[in-house]
């Protein structure tokens, strides 16, 4: 017996065979390959992230320079009423704006799943083409469409004698950057849960339908269930995505000014405050509890879905 049983008192455990002259070569390959994706990562992500944390602790005035003031830019933006009122209407964009658009794409990923449709090809091709238009050219297109003085919705409206609705208006920008919005992104959403469809075994569809289970039958107590996590995972880029608006606000800014604010969403009111007032610092702070919210948030919605998950 060797030393080691009788020091350990239990057998050792055989080292693993060493790594031939071809295995360390494929292994280095690997690493090769890996490398320009975390060159990238780190010159693109880690470094700035970094960076940007640097700036937050730092405040920069006209008179007194640069000085350190750890976490004060993060508790003035904890109590500026300009962000906070960003974020909230963030929120209410997420409660009402991202419902209608994954049920929407759920609707149209299911009817497209159940055979009944025709052309299925076409029609998934279709729904899929706003997501392929850029998000600024789309932003364009409904600005355009929106226009109250040279729009083809209100030439039509004023055809007929009447005035058109004003979409750009202060109570009403929200809502017309939700249409955006849930045009640009249904198809995508709608894709993923159809990927997620078909992965479904046919056998135990058509059991199903044997047994008597219709078409809505089959999708509620079988097809939405199934591709739940798929669903978890729209909804966790729909967060992302809520929270970093910014080519709505930016782009409608220009024909609705007084509609909307320069923080009309955090992510466009840290823009304004890094690149139109030159606050870089405080930008920086509010970049990094902007990303705090949406990690906070999402994380609270995976949990409540596993907690479902769980007691189902």
């Amino acid at each position: 017996m060797t030393s080691d049983t009788a020091l350990t008192g239990s057998p050792a455990r055989p080292r693993p065979p060493a790594r031939s002259a071809g295995e360390r070569r494929r292994a280095r390959a690997a690493y090769l390959f890996l490398a320009p994706f975390f060159v990238v990562f780190l010159a693109m992500l880690v470094i700035p992230l970094g960076y940007s944390g640097y700036l937050s602790l730092f405040r920069t005035r006209l008179i007194g320079g640069t000085s350190f003031v750890g976490a004060q830019n993060y508790l003035t933006a904890l109590t500026d009423p300009e962000f906070l009122a960003g974020v909230g209407r963030m929120g209410l964009f997420l409660l009402v704006q991202v419902p209608v658009m994954l049920g929407g794409a759920l609707f149209l990923a299911l009817a497209l799943d159940s055979g009944r449709a025709r052309g299925a090809g076409v029609l998934r091709l279709l729904y899929f083409v706003p997501y392929a238009v850029p998000g600024v050219v789309a932003t364009m297109m409904w600005g355009y469409l929106y226009g109250r003085d040279f729009g083809p919705l209100a030439q039509v409206f004023r055809a007929f004698g009447a005035s058109a609705p004003d979409v750009l208006a202060p109570g009403t920008v929200l809502g017309s950057m939700m249409n955006i919005v849930t045009w640009e992104f249904v198809g995508y959403n709608m894709i993923i849960m159809y990927s997620a469809l078909r992965t479904i075994p046919a056998e135990l569809l058509e059991a199903a339908s044997i047994d008597g289970a219709g078409l809505v039958r089959q999708a509620w107590s079988i097809k939405i269930p199934a591709i739940g996590p798929a669903i978890v995972l729209t909804v966790i880029f729909s967060i992302i995505g809520t929270f970093q608006l910014f080519n709505e606000p930016a782009l409608l800014k220009g024909i609705a000014p007084t509609a909307i604010s320069n923080g009309f969403t955090p992510n466009f009111y840290a823009y304004n405050l890094a690149f139109v007032n030159q606050d870089v610092n405080y930008a920086a702070a509010v970049a990094f509890l902007l990303g705090l919210v949406i990690a906070v948030i999402s994380y609270l919605v995976q949990l409540r879905v596993n907690r479902g998950g769980t007691a189902n």
